[in-house]
């Protein structure tokens, strides 16, 4: 018979209370965006753009100003440079993509073996949730504020972008600005994972959430509500589960998120639950 003691010993601690805090709070902009990743398709951007804000912290290193920033116009300037090229070449918007994340990553891996800097790389990388700062807290809280406050207000010219430009277009709506608002909270989001998961595994908690809800939903708005169900569970049961078999949090979450997405596949397989095979509006 288990102890319980033994199940409540990392809330006796406050490194593992404020990684809990730190995961309800990321899990909501996160989830909310990767439901309208899927939609539009863009998974691999929120891949790109989780590996070109490496170069955007080294800058900000030398520079000695906010890393979070370096990371936001690092990111931005990422996918702002795919939908330019894209538009002006023949190029595929996944080749482009392939090719400038991979190019960024490698000019913030030079930058980081040629300056002295304190910064772990593991830290960068893979994230260090147990030991995230108050300073760190002072800005993740609000950029998660903003990022969920733009989703909930804007949610519905949000979908009508992701569902069909044309229509967006037809009904009035300034694709051109939804377009790069929607660029802007990616690189926010993507900044605020940062502190969790790292740069590797960012795009895991951008891009399963929404993942696992769209094949439980027929609806967006319970798309949403299941995908932040999902990342707020995983996150903070990732992180319990990482206090006991000694491991990292960020890699055990996404092994979370992994065993969700596996569940929900073999669930939607078995129980034959027919989803729309295009968009969920």
């Amino acid at each position: 018979m288990l102890n319980f003691d033994i199940l409540v010993e990392p809330f006796k601690y406050s490194f593992m209370i404020n990684a809990f805090i730190i995961s309800l709070i990321i899990s909501i902009p996160t989830a909310l965006l990767s439901c309208f990743l899927i939609l539009k398709g863009w998974a691999l951007l929120g891949d790109a753009i989780s590996h070109a804000i490496l170069p955007g912290i080294m800058i900000a290193f030398i520079l000695n100003i906010p890393l979070l920033i370096g990371a936001f116009i690092s990111g931005l300037s990422c996918a702002v440079l795919t939908g330019y090229i894209s538009n002006n070449c023949r190029l595929k918007p996944d080749t482009v993509m392939g090719v400038l994340f991979s190019g960024f990553f490698g000019i913030g891996m030079i930058l980081y073996f040629f300056v002295n800097t304190n910064i772990h790389l593991d830290h960068i990388l893979f994230g260090n949730l147990l030991g995230v700062e108050s300073h760190e807290m002072k800005t993740i809280i609000p950029i998660s504020i903003l990022v969920s406050s733009i989703i909930i207000l804007k949610w519905k010219d949000f979908l009508l972008y992701s569902f069909d430009l044309v229509q967006a277009k037809a009904s009035g709506l300034k694709v051109s600005v939804l377009h790069y608002i929607l660029l802007s909270i990616i690189s926010l989001t993507v900044v605020v994972t940062l502190s969790a998961t790292g740069l590797i595994l960012a795009v895991g908690l951008i891009i399963t959430p929404g993942a696992i809800a769209f094949l439980l939903t027929r609806n967006f708005l319970n798309m949403l509500y299941v995908s932040v169900l999902v990342c707020m569970f995983s996150m903070c049961f990732g992180t319990y589960l990482s206090f006991y078999i000694d491991s990292s949090p960020a890699p055990t979450i996404i092994l979370v998120l992994t065993a969700l997405f596996s569940f929900s596949i073999i669930s939607v397989s078995y129980t034959h639950l027919t989803l729309p095979t295009k968009r969920i509006v």
